[in-house]
């Protein structure tokens, strides 16, 4: 069947397999060279179709223990972050790192290293997860951990499915006394101001910013810095809120029903939509109580919001660049896409904390910048043109995102790849086994 990732683009024709059982994974790919496992998709690019096999973990969803007085929980890698919550918030326990959208599994967290709105104080997903157990090319099943394994596990946190297949993790949550956010919104008129805020906002747990990438000249880089803490059950009360753990109360509130026209998403309509959504924060600027659902995942409110691209699809580039070069580096990529013009509306800069532990970890002390952009003619020479400003700063591109860089500027991007190469040849015939279109394009 023909798969894609998040993104649409590339679609990709591959046999598709799902996976019940633990003893039934090769049975499934003994008649297949390679093999990639999948989650639910949401990875942007290429990172998890194999022509050859691709192995849905989707059945693989059993929670099956967890320490009340830890918060300890072992799960199977296809189980969903959305079902974690919906299961858990009730309880008092939220998991510690959740990224843009809730609708991934546990597998897929590791393998990308997720981050979220805490990175700056709680790192990534991997620096929670306690151990995991691999399954090996050799057929052979084994469990990783910073003690045990430890090589193979800082190779798997970020390693993007290509050490092994993930079958279940231990991670521990973290403690909630309700399910609401006190959220705050600021202004920013410009790019410096943005960053000066998120560096501000140390003392907030969690922190982000909207940038309105179409902006020149004085007004580069302006946009809305949102920050939040969840309250606690005193703070909530006096709110008059009734149910302080109560879970999401949907799943969706909209769905887009078919595929927008191509030319939807242009200067013209991206920048009439910025100007109007940095107006509107700009005004209602002020601190206020929110569900969690509205502030981490707001984009799942809206089903399929990925056909808003239209049906060539989308990429997204998100690169991180380091502390000392940020500032220069950031206005150089937004000058670049709003002299262009191809704009984002989905534009997202947030401030990371510590690189994280796995050799092909994403984050690094620094500024990350995301934007959407329709896949289009011009698409990858613009990528090709913010690939020269990030490495020209030290930066490099999130493998779980990507769907156009270069072996080259991945070598140079991620020192910790030759590591990984190695942990892959040592590994019973772990270098040729996993593989995916991201691994074969990347040379990984």
């Amino acid at each position: 069947m023909m798969l894609s990732g998040w993104g649409r683009y590339p679609a990709i024709e591959c046999r598709l397999e799902r996976l019940r059982r633990n003893e039934d994974l090769w049975d499934l790919a003994a008649s297949h060279d390679t093999l990639i496992a999948r989650g639910n998709g949401r990875s942007y690019g290429d990172a998890a179709l194999n022509p050859d096999l691709t192995l849905s973990m989707l059945a693989m969803d059993r929670m099956l223990a967890f320490d009340a007085a830890t918060g300890l929980l072992t799960c199977e890698a296809g189980v969903l972050l959305a079902d974690i919550i919906r299961t858990f918030v009730p309880r008092g326990w939220f998991p510690p790192v959740v990224p843009g959208t809730k609708f991934v599994t546990v597998g897929g967290m590791i393998a990308a290293d997720a981050h979220g709105k805490n990175h700056h104080r709680d790192g990534t997903f991997g620096a929670h997860v306690a151990s995991l157990t691999l399954a090996t090319a050799d057929g052979g099943v084994r469990e990783c951990s910073r003690t045990d394994d430890a090589g193979l596990f800082r190779a798997t946190l970020g390693g993007m499915g290509l050490t092994g297949v993930i079958l279940r993790a231990s991670f521990r949550l973290v403690p909630i006394e309700t399910a609401f956010v006190m959220a705050e919104t600021l202004p920013a008129h410009d790019l410096d101001e943005a960053m000066a805020l998120l560096d501000a906002s140390g003392d907030w747990p969690y922190s982000v910013a909207w940038i309105d990438c179409l902006a020149r000249g004085a007004a580069l880089g302006r946009g809305l810095v949102m920050r939040g803490r969840f309250l606690e059950r005193a703070a909530l009360a006096a709110t008059g809120a009734t149910h302080p753990l109560a879970p999401p109360a949907r799943v969706h509130w909209f769905k887009v029903p078919v595929d927008a026209p191509s030319m939807l998403l242009n200067r013209a309509s991206i920048g009439l939509a910025n100007a109007l959504y940095y107006r509107r924060g700009r005004m209602g600027a002020t601190a206020r109580s929110m569900h969690f659902d509205r502030f981490f995942f707001p984009l799942d409110g809206v089903e399929a919001w990925n056909r808003l691209y239209g049906r060539r699809g989308f990429v997204q580039y998100q690169c991180v660049l380091p502390l000392a070069e940020s500032a220069s580096g950031m206005a150089a990529l937004l000058e670049r896409v709003s002299t262009v013009g191809q704009g984002s509306f989905l534009a997202v800069l947030k401030l990371f904390g510590a690189a994280g532990e796995g050799l092909l970890s994403f984050p690094m002390k620094g500024y990350t910048l995301a934007l959407d952009f329709p896949m289009r003619s011009g698409t990858p020479a613009l990528f090709g043109a913010l690939d020269a400003i990030t490495h020209a700063h030290g930066g490099r591109v999130y493998l779980a995102k990507d769907a156009c860089c270069t072996p080259e500027r991945v070598r140079e991007g991620y020192p910790g790849h030759a590591a990984f190469e190695l942990v892959r040849t040592t590994t019973p015939g772990g270098r040729g086994r996993f593989d995916s279109m991201l691994s074969r394009r990347l040379a990984l």
